[in-house]
């Protein structure tokens, strides 16, 4: 296919709350443009972008997917982006390559938990919005009652400038306020529409919805607004000139209406989109750092300038390999360009470029600057890096995605598979930025951690429907540890007589414990050859080994320090095995007679919530043992800082979840280990002996 310019490219996000018609929206448009064969559907697993088997199954968008479409001279590259709450942070790269984002509000349930958070995303990027109520042929769908939720949540800045015509089963068509003009749509999803007068009985709603159109893009300009006061009106070309200029300004959020499902208001969507929403050169912000240090600087979307390229998601195909995707932000890539790494230090060439449309390959000879294409078997690329040419190296910064929120511990259902299982876990964490893969040194367990037990639940099966490889998922043990709070002195002696040579080690220690976090210290005080100096090694490594498993759960040790202070050797049955038992052995005894104590991980949360919800959250918090450190407030959320054992946010997500109706986040980092309190104490160690048991069974 033809390169297309960045003045005719629209690099549009479709984002918002799960089930509010994003992907039916993208299969409308690709049907509309004649792009594809048929309309594909969500229900009927044939949607172009939602092309996973696991997509498929659960009906709803698990991660970014990517099309496009020639309309009216230009290309609109469409980013079809996950909604629901355990996927929506796949939204993020999309939402930073795009030039305007289309908000879906459903006309049913209005402003939902996740419509709000995209809307911050897209704020976050400095991209323009547009919103579409959508799913207007919907039994008790309502434009004006979901317009007053826009207006409620978004602000008087959100302004029709679609009427719907008709609603629920009567919707037919829509009223474009700039044009003055009323479109009905054929009723067989063909997405075609005859033009004509607006309807009688719509005329002075139209009127009264022009001028509130009309007044508020004069107020973005004086000149505008002197003409607006002088005349009563502004012409449409004026108004459309100065609708262009306000949402590319985020002045003003237009508010568009459509029925994807059935093929109704897609078309003029597009056609806005092509007229209002921002070309890719209309962007000033993406900023690069240049290799090697000095000032940032913006770079624009040059098609004579240097190359480089930002990566904002990888596919990670066991068939065909790595897919990188990139915007192309200045210059030209061709289809065997070679560019440069920075962080990588690595060249990296091009072996023929695609555009995507869901899963299909297009193939394209060049890339110019603002279009967005995809490359095979890249070798070091990852997501968030930077492609550049060579006589103008620079880095863009990379997304920022959020902490994962839970962690859970995963394990192969047939031994052997551990290698198995980590290569295939790597290649999901290179296509999903928002999830983690980590090996906890302590409990020896592979956590795999993410925004929800669903995202979880999706990777461990896509690694079994990808990779042939099952695996079992659990909650992760908690990291305990064992220290001691009094000092003792202990006498131990190893002897053992078998015929020929015995073994004999006799050693004096004392215990005593040490700050929180010091570790542990051994001290060497024999005097005299008490034990020869050759001993004193294997004495230190006996306590080292006897660190691995404490006396009350089998925890490790910390915090102590053990002073070897005297003993008694034999010439012939003393060996350096003798002395490492005789550790062992003072080391238990002297531990049970030092107050031993269980110390756990305390990690210090800090969830944002809705106002509305802090009471029952700070309740939650302080019935989990939580300590809260302060409060702060972000716009219309509250943020809560606490300090929270970390067995008591194993589960915390889901709880969260439920308070706030989706609507709460939280992070957490570790703090320091503290002293277990003495009833949970004793449940652990019964815990301990009970596995045990059963163990030896």
């Amino acid at each position: 296919m033809k390169a297309y310019g960045p003045q005719d490219i629209r690099n549009v996000a479709l984002i918002g709350h799960g089930g509010t018609g994003k992907t039916s929206f993208a299969s409308a448009m690709l049907h509309t443009a004649k792009a594809v064969n048929r309309f594909g559907k969500v229900e009927e697993g044939t949607a172009p972008t939602d092309y996973e088997e696991d997509e498929i199954q659960r009906k709803l968008s698990i991660a970014s997917s990517l099309a496009f479409v020639e309309w009216e001279k230009a290309k609109i590259n469409i980013l079809d982006t996950p909604g629901y709450g355990s996927f929506i942070a796949d939204s993020r790269g999309p939402i930073r390559v795009s030039d305007s984002a289309l908000i879906f509000v459903s006309a049913v349930s209005g402003v939902e938990v996740m419509t709000g958070k995209a809307w911050e995303y897209a704020e976050e990027f400095k991209v323009p919005r547009i919103l579409v109520i959508n799913k207007m042929d919907r039994e008790n769908a309502s434009f004006d009652r979901s317009l007053a939720s826009v207006r409620e949540n978004f602000g008087r800045l959100a302004v029709p400038v679609f009427l719907p015509l008709g609603q629920e089963k009567e919707f037919a068509g829509v009223v474009d306020l700039v044009k003055g003009r009323a479109h009905r749509y054929a009723q067989d999803e063909s997405g075609s529409y005859t033009e004509g007068e607006v309807p009688a009985s719509m005329a002075e709603e139209a009127a009264k919805a022009r001028a509130e159109l009309v007044e508020m893009v004069a107020e973005l300009d004086e000149k505008l607004m002197e003409k607006y006061f002088e005349a009563g009106d502004l012409t449409p070309e004026e108004l459309s000139a100065a609708l262009k200029i306000g949402i590319a300004q985020d002045k003003i959020f237009p508010v568009l209406c459509a029925s994807a499902l059935r093929n109704i208001g897609v078309a003029d969507i597009m056609n806005f989109l092509v007229e209002f929403a921002p070309p890719a050169n209309a962007r000033s912000s993406f900023r690069a750092t240049p290799v090697g240090g000095g000032e940032e600087f913006d770079v624009p979307a040059d098609v004579d300038a240097p190359a480089s390229a930002f990566v904002f998601k990888t596919i990670s195909d066991p068939a065909q390999g790595r897919i990188t995707i990139f915007r192309v932000v200045s210059g030209r890539v061709p289809a065997d360009a070679t560019l440069i790494n920075p962080s990588k230090d690595a060249s990296e060439r091009m072996a023929g470029l695609f555009h995507l449309r869901g899963k299909d390959h297009v193939k394209c000879e060049e890339a110019q600057a603002g279009d967005i294409a995809a490359v095979m078997k890249l070798k070091e690329t990852v997501t968030g890096n930077t492609l550049c040419a060579k006589e103008r190296m620079l880095v863009f910064p990379p997304v920022k995605y959020p902490i994962p929120a839970i962690s859970f511990a995963v394990e192969p259902k047939s031994r052997g598979d551990e290698d198995k299982i980590m290569a295939a876990l790597q290649r999901m964490v290179d296509e999903d930025p928002n999830l983690t893969v980590s090996r906890d040194p302590q409990t020896h367990e592979t956590l795999v951690s993410g925004s929800g037990s669903q995202h979880v639940e999706v990777v461990a099966a896509r690694v079994q429907r990808r990779y042939g490889v099952e695996m079992n998922i659990k909650q992760p043990k908690v990291p305990y540890r064992e220290t001691i709070k009094g000092r003792a002195e202990v006498h131990a002696r190893h002897k053992k007589q078998t015929g020929g040579h015995g073994q004999f080690a006799d050693i004096q220690i004392k215990m005593e414990p040490l700050p929180r976090g010091a570790g542990f210290e051994f001290k060497d005080e024999i005097f005299g050859g008490a034990v020869p100096r050759n001993f004193i090694p294997a004495v230190e490594k006996g306590m080292l080994e006897s660190l691995d498993r404490g006396v009350l759960a089998r925890y490790p040790v910390v915090d102590l320090r053990i002073t070897l202070f005297d003993g008694g050797f034999h010439p012939v049955d003393s060996s350096e095995m003798a002395f490492k038992i005789a550790a062992h052995m003072g080391f238990k005894e002297a531990m049970e007679k030092c107050r031993p104590t269980l110390l756990e991980p305390v990690m210090l949360v800090e969830v944002v919530v809705p106002e509305e919800n802090m009471g029952d959250v700070m309740g939650d918090l302080n019935s989990r043992r939580g300590r809260i450190q302060g409060m702060s407030q972000k716009g219309a959320n509250q943020i809560i800082k606490a300090q929270v054992p970390l067995a008591e946010m194993l589960t915390y997500a889901s709880t969260l979840k439920s308070l706030t109706a989706g609507r709460g986040t939280f992070s957490m980092e570790f703090a320091a280990y503290e002293e277990v309190p003495a009833q949970t104490q004793q449940k652990i160690v019964e815990e301990a002996k009970q596995a045990k048991e059963a163990e030896q069974e």
